[in-house]
């Protein structure tokens, strides 16, 4: 864990102290304070994964110590680990912050989503719940906590990522954003995608979680857990995902580097029970942590063609 100990939440670096990881941490700090200068109804997505709570962190220190000037969001495919919403309750409580739950479930009893013949993955079925959620509180602005470093076509976003009426992305049709200035101007209807992590990567992530002493789901430090050998990589047995005929289920060692539902998170073997270990982990690593999303695997295009339908 990092010797430097953290700096308290309304203090600024001391002078000489601004090194890359306080570098990112005050652009992240002045994306979302510009985002609440200029948008009505910003709010911030929170999943409580590493970088939502990373993102949350930087949210504090930005308002602190007034209230955070914007509710959190967070859209519940109804696939999740069980841990990640406990987390995110609790987290949300702690901030005193008012937090939006809007479920793919609940859309589904409604009717206003339907799944494709055969489809078993709810990664789709997030983009019409999360759009309805924009339309139902007039959000403008949603603060994400993607990074450029992630995957290729997060790395064409722009701190201020506009989209159109209907929710959607065109890569083509970016903002310029010289010396760091922001056009947040949207007409009705239309909203920004604000990504105040952009420039980071997993390492900054993690070393800013040793700096801060970030609390986290326990999902992302060394656990045992009952899983299965799919498309090369390890998966959680759940309920949603039981062993099929031909498959062993064996008890191991592991953890998770990215979380999204229980059928796309791969999980590695680790013995890193904390987070000096994780760092040591993520410095040693030769493949990215979305090469354990299998949702991401799904096709050389996957992640653009839901973003540009209006995934987060």
């Amino acid at each position: 864990m990092s010797s430097v100990p953290p700096w308290p939440l309304d203090s600024v670096p001391p002078p000489g102290r601004l090194d890359h990881l306080a570098f990112l941490e005050s652009e992240a700090i002045h994306a979302l304070r510009e985002a609440v200068a200029e948008c009505a109804r910003p709010v911030l997505l929170f999943s409580g994964g590493k970088d939502s709570a990373c993102l949350l962190r930087l949210a504090e220190k930005a308002f602190r110590p007034s209230p955070l000037p914007f509710p959190l969001l967070s859209i519940d495919t109804g696939h999740e680990f069980p841990e990640l919403g406990v987390f995110r309750d609790r987290r949300a409580a702690e901030l005193g912050a008012r937090l939006i739950v809007r479920s793919v479930d609940d859309a589904l009893a409604a009717g206003t989503v339907e799944p494709r013949p055969g489809e078993i993955g709810r990664n789709r079925l997030q983009i019409p719940v999360l759009l309805a959620s924009v339309a139902e509180f007039g959000f403008d602005a949603l603060f994400g906590g993607a990074r450029r470093d992630e995957e290729k076509s997060r790395a064409k976003e722009r701190f201020f990522s506009f989209r159109d009426a209907w929710g959607q992305w065109d890569p083509r049709a970016q903002r310029p954003e010289p010396w760091n200035l922001y056009n947040a101007r949207v007409r009705p209807g239309e909203h920004l995608r604000v990504f105040p992590l952009s420039n980071w990567t997993e390492l900054d992530v993690w070393e800013y979680i040793a700096r801060e002493r970030l609390d986290l789901p326990s999902l992302y430090f060394s656990h045992r857990r009952l899983c299965v050998r799919r498309r090369g990589q390890w998966f959680a047995v759940t309920p949603l995902a039981p062993p099929v005929p031909g498959e062993e289920a064996r008890e191991l060692w592991v953890r998770v580097r990215t979380i999204g539902d229980v059928l796309s998170t791969a999980l590695t073997e680790s013995p890193a029970a904390d987070v000096a270990a994780v760092l040591a982990e993520v410095r040693a690593a030769r493949v990215t942590e979305r090469s354990a999303r299998a949702d991401d695997r799904d096709g050389e295009t996957a992640m653009e063609d839901r973003k540009r339908e209006g995934y987060f």
